[in-house]
């Protein structure tokens, strides 16, 4: 099992190979429901290394399918199944071509799913680890809340992405890609990174007598207190650390009563 996703967390593509059993569906299960939890634009999930000669798992992606769809935005979900698996010739039946899209390789799906994005709803930099850096993509945020009209989220965006960028600047100190991108009515941030190792969020430290207080970790807590949710995933050259922030829910009109 191997989950690895695009430098702006859109695309994420989980392997699954070995025998498909009770331990594989479960394991799989789990991992679908994380990749989705993650909120990306889209989902490929590659069989090609699955012995599945019973197609039982078939269900299995009938069902992530239909849980990515009902999604807000929805979620694209794709599959990769070789045409000689006798998987492929199950969901063909089953009708699944008509609402879950099937390839023969992973760089087909990549392909026609990155045709399906809307470009016009992303901007991205490449930032070098530098002071100026967090600058340069508060600025892009900026521009894209303006652009797109969310300037409730305009603040929130701004900070979380400067804390996202100085973080990669701490700790991984390569270059960085940084993509703010039209998720619904929320703005999406990502900041990738040339380092593997992913960012674990630290409990407050006590403060001792006599000794400062460590800060380390503030950033993601305040990351993860504006965002409705954040996380981060392995790319093929990192990481990507990412969040979603959506619009302050109005207050509601006084519901009529049912008579």
């Amino acid at each position: 099992m191997h989950v690895e996703c695009d430098v702006d967390a859109s695309v994420v593509l989980l392997t699954v190979q070995g025998h498909w059993d009770k331990a594989l569906w479960q394991l799989t299960s789990e991992r679908l429901r994380k990749c989705l939890a993650e909120h990306p634009e889209a989902l490929i999930v590659d069989l090609t290394g699955l012995d599945d000669p019973r197609a039982a798992s078939a269900p299995t992606w009938v069902t992530a399918q239909q849980t990515a769809a009902a999604m807000a935005p929805s979620v694209q979900l794709a599959l990769v199944i070789p045409p000689a698996l006798p998987l492929a010739d199950r969901m063909q039946r089953l009708g699944a071509r008509r609402f879950l899209p099937i390839y023969a390789k992973v760089r087909q799906a990549q392909v026609a799913i990155a045709s399906r994005l809307p470009l016009s709803e992303r901007l991205s930099l490449t930032l070098r680890p530098e002071p100026d850096s967090a600058s340069l993509a508060r600025n892009l945020v900026g521009d894209a809340c303006l652009a797109w009209n969310r300037l409730p989220l305009l603040h929130p965006c701004r900070s979380v992405m400067s804390e996202l960028v100085n973080n990669a600047i701490e700790h991984a100190g390569t270059e960085m890609t940084v993509v703010v991108s039209l998720r619904g009515k929320g703005i999406h941030l990502s900041v990738a990174d040339g380092v593997h190792e992913l960012p674990r969020l630290l409990k407050p430290s006590r403060v001792l007598r006599g000794r400062p207080l460590d800060e380390r970790g503030l950033g993601l807590r305040m990351v993860s207190e504006q965002a409705v949710t954040w996380g981060s995933l392995p790319t093929r050259t990192g990481k990507v650390v990412w969040a979603t922030l959506q619009p302050p829910i109005e207050p509601g009109r006084r519901q009529p009563r049912t008579p």
